[in-house]
């Protein structure tokens, strides 16, 4: 069995990049030690959490990391909304809630009302296995 597809730093750059262009705010990273550790942070967790975390475990990791140590001058809640959806998806569980359903997920997780666990459930929820 295979490793998941994971999220290089090119990859989340040009997504925070291109949502940026989209919805406005200012481009940049903040913090590049923050988003070293945000995106290596599902790899830790893969490799010495027992049990492993599944798919959706980890989609929840790299959203957590990004929301809450605000790499970026701008558009975290976005960017990590963005990477936990793009991974998600390119490992077979693409989401299913509604853009206000998800706005309202990470509003509570970026203010500390949603736990890493909480996500991970209703991530679980909303998304549906492809393979």
């Amino acid at each position: 069995m295979s490793g998941p597809n994971w999220i290089s730093k090119e990859e989340c750059l040009a997504s925070h990049s291109m949502l940026i262009s989209m919805f406005g705010g200012a481009d940049g990273i903040r913090d590049e030690h923050a988003l070293e550790t945000s995106l290596g942070r599902p790899l830790q967790h893969l490799s010495y959490k027992e049990p492993p975390p599944s798919i959706v475990e980890l989609a929840a990791i790299y959203c957590s990391g990004i929301v809450k140590s605000h790499p970026f001058m701008d558009g975290n809640k976005r960017s990590g909304f963005i990477i936990a959806a793009l991974f998600l998806e390119s490992n077979g569980y693409p989401l299913t809630a509604s853009e206000e359903e998800a706005a309202v997920q990470i509003l509570a997780l970026a203010d500390s009302r949603l736990s890493d666990e909480e996500l991970t459930a209703w991530l679980e929820v909303n998304c549906e296995k492809k393979r």
